[in-house]
């Protein structure tokens, strides 16, 4: 049956449709839409077109066939990558897509709704539908049939057909508003949760897509022919690829076979063009079947839809390379796109300041961080950076080696801890050893870029201490890297003059110092020098024996300072200085003067009172946060290191230890200490990881989308994502309760 017949039995059995909708929809829609479908099913059509508005984009009919199949006809608003939004609801239901019929109409010619000629990739066509068809069709229009099985197990009953219609509609809503992203993401987090009930197996091999490129003359659209093998959401996958890349989809027809997917896709550019260019075609397969691939390797990402955006963006930089063969010739292989997942879906943050500053490194590192251990000693650090310098001719490239070495093997660090989920333990030594080498570098390089020709200050004696995480060789994720310059400068018994110069000397040196270290953005690798004598308003350097007179019985240092001194270790510099400060530290903090644990007290319940806001909870600061625990041990060892020398130790876990074999701990206590401790440092890593900022350590809102990602992070996901960031959220709370019950029957708040 010809067109026109077909028309007049249309227009006859649409008597009661306005005659302009009738006629739009039967001149602008595909030749080839009336050749796919009966006469009952265009009617059906055109009725689900009648029910289009903006409040409701999307009108949905369905068929239930044999073999637990679906026919579900989809009429909507067109909107720039609805197709792959469309196959990734379906996938997220547990419906297989077997066969598809994709048709858009044809722009009118008298609409002002035309696609915007755009030069930007996300979202080359932003259309604004109009409030009803009531005359016609206001804007363009999409017309989706697809055949679905659904998966073995898969219910899809009236009340779950229900959902998908709303989920459809309150994703396309997003779209209206051209909130492309953030539907992508709201899609792959109920679609990778489904695939993640059947994760793919470690090491499988990734299946080839061939596509092929062809440009009939007649035709404004490029004709894709995608050949592969049928692998779960793979339609969405290659879809959603495409619309990343900018690639428009006009029409379609999908088919499974035997396993295998035959597809022919009508598409156009980014510019509304054919795909002409041989370059543009080939960069377009090879990022399609990528992002494809990559697709399915979501389930282990942490956040995937900031997985796939990075993915995306890190192909962007990827493609612009001149040399990339080799480069794509490593991303082929499933175990790099497993790790690529994982690195891409940690944070924003981590993208950011990290893996897309270091993009031209990533692979090479990846291929190079299973080689040798997680922890390096210091010796070999050092000779590693030694060998660095010493190819360095000026101070400015021994500058740049210094840090270059600083933020590549930082790197390596933190990706070898986020894939392989190492332990606290190893993940702080490597950081400390680290640091320990990359101080004591720079101390020696700043002292050869400032010393004078000629000094009565021949031998300068200056040393390096750690304070905090860094003193007792715990850092963490963006942990401050907090210091203490003191310096030793006997004066002369003939004048004070050389002891004045040797100060200025000294400072002028740390001063440089500090010029030698870079710090990409506060928290990584920052260095910190408030917590010195009389802090900001104080010198950056201090003598022996200004130390020796502040941290004393009777000298300024605050009750806390007292406390803080517990975690001074000698990092660089003379040795010989670094065990004179050590020792008067003993003497200070472990002295037979008795601790003010009340002043100690009554600071624990300021922190927790000004430093948390009502209604959240501070891992840190708040009740049963890292700080019970960290002071509970620190109290212990101020009022019995005095009589227990072996107690005195900067690190938290050896304090715990050595606290249980003084009798001051029970067993039960050693083991709950030391497992609250563990989980509070990972849970505040997990949250500077993922929120990018070290100071924000409230724990995220309940039933939150940061919540769930939280918990994936730190390993406690399953295949229901909302049920196991309830469990999380609820063992957190259970946790800090206990921890503060614990800490306040060792130190109950009205001792006084």
């Amino acid at each position: 049956m010809n067109h026109s017949a077909i028309f007049e039995q249309i227009q006859a059995r649409s008597a009661h449709l306005p005659d302009k909708l009738l006629q739009d929809f039967l001149s602008q829609m595909d030749s080839d839409y009336f050749e796919q479908f009966p006469l009952e099913t265009i009617l059906q059509h055109l009725e689900l077109t009648t029910h289009l508005t903006f409040e409701s984009p999307c009108s949905m009919a369905l068929n239930t066939l044999p073999s637990r199949q679906y026919q579900i006809h989809l009429v909507a608003y067109d909107y720039f990558s609805e197709f792959a939004t469309f196959c990734g609801v379906l996938a997220s239901f547990g419906l297989d897509i077997r066969e598809a019929a994709i048709f858009t109409s044809r722009e009118a010619p008298s609409s002002s709704h035309r696609p915007t000629q755009t030069s930007q990739k996300r979202n080359p066509w932003k259309r604004v539908p109009l409030k009803r068809p009531t005359e016609g069709l206001s804007r363009k229009i999409v017309v989706d049939v697809f055949r679905v099985q659904t998966l073995k197990g898969v219910a899809f009953d009236l009340s779950t057909q229900e959902e998908f219609q709303q989920t459809l509609t309150s994703l396309l809503r997003l779209l209206q508003k051209n909130q492309v992203r953030q539907a992508r993401r709201l899609v792959n987090r109920r679609l990778i949760e489904n695939l993640g009930k059947t994760k793919k197996k470690r090491g499988d091999i990734l299946h080839p897509v061939h596509i092929t490129f062809s440009n009939p003359p007649s035709s404004m659209d490029t004709v894709l022919d995608i050949r592969s093998t049928d692998t779960p959401a793979f339609l969405y996958a290659f879809a959603n690829a495409l619309a990343m890349r900018g690639i428009y989809l006009v029409k379609a027809k999908i088919e499974v076979k035997d396993q295998r997917v035959l597809n022919r896709l009508y598409v156009r550019g980014r510019h509304g063009r054919k795909l002409q260019s041989q370059t543009e075609q080939q960069e377009l397969r090879t990022a399609a079947a990528l992002l494809k691939e990559f697709t399915y390797y979501l389930s282990w990402a942490p956040d995937p839809g900031k997985a796939l955006d990075h993915f995306d963006q890190f192909l962007d930089q990827l493609l612009e390379q001149p040399q990339k063969a080799s480069t794509l010739s490593t991303l082929e292989q499933a175990s790099t796109l497993e790790h690529l997942a994982q690195l891409f879906g940690s944070s924003d943050y981590l993208w950011e300041d990290l893996l897309r500053r270091q993009h031209d490194n990533l692979l090479p590192m990846m291929r190079q961080y299973q080689k040798g251990p997680l922890v390096r000693s210091k010796m070999v650090l050092r000779k590693a950076i030694e060998k660095r310098m010493l190819q360095a001719r000026t101070m400015v490239q021994k500058n740049e080696q210094l840090n270059q070495f600083k933020d590549e093997e930082l790197f390596r660090i933190d990706m070898r801890h986020l894939l392989e989920t190492s332990s606290l333990a190893d993940f702080s030594q490597a950081l400390t050893n680290l640091a320990d080498v990359i101080l004591d570098q720079a101390l020696e390089q700043s002292y050869l870029a400032i010393r004078p020709k000629t000094s009565k200050i021949t031998t300068p004696s200056m040393a390096i201490f750690g304070l905090g995480k860094l003193g007792g060789g715990e850092l963490g994720y963006a942990s401050d890297i907090e210091i203490l310059f003191v310096y030793d400068n006997p004066q002369s018994s003939t004048t004070h003059q050389p002891y004045k110069i040797a100060a200025d000397f000294y400072e002028r040196w740390s001063q440089e110092f500090l010029q030698w270290i870079e710090a990409k953005q506060e928290g990584i690798f920052h260095i910190d020098t408030r917590l010195r004598p009389n802090g900001d308003k104080g010198t950056l350097t201090n003598s022996l024996e200004e130390i020796q007179q502040y941290y004393h019985s009777e000298g300024r240092a605050a009750p806390f300072e007292r406390q803080a001194f517990i975690k001074l270790r000698f990092i660089a510099g003379d040795r010989a200085l670094g065990k004179a400060v050590e020792a008067h530290r003993n003497r200070f903090v472990y002295g037979s003067e008795s601790w003010d644990l009340q002043t100690a007290l009554n600071l624990r319940q300021r922190q927790m009172a000004e430093l948390v806001q009502p209604g959240t909870t501070h891992v840190k600061y708040g009740e049963g946060g890292l700080l019970d625990v960290e002071y509970m041990v620190q109290y212990l060892q101020l009022i019995h290191g005095h009589h227990f020398p072996a107690i005195r130790t900067p690190n938290t876990l050896d304090a715990i230890e050595q606290l249980c074999h003084a009798s001051l701990l029970s067993l039960s206590e050693r083991e709950a200490l030391h497992d609250d401790y563990l989980f509070l440092r990972q849970l505040i890593d997990g949250l500077r990881i993922v929120r990018g900022n070290a100071k924000d350590l409230i724990l995220p809102p309940a039933g939150s989308d940061e919540m769930v990602f939280l918990a994936r992070r730190l390993g406690m996901g399953s295949t229901d994502w909302k049920k196991s960031a309830q469990t999380f959220e609820q063992a957190t709370h259970e946790r800090m309760a206990k921890i503060h019950e614990r800490f306040l029957r060792h130190f109950p708040q009205n001792n006084a």
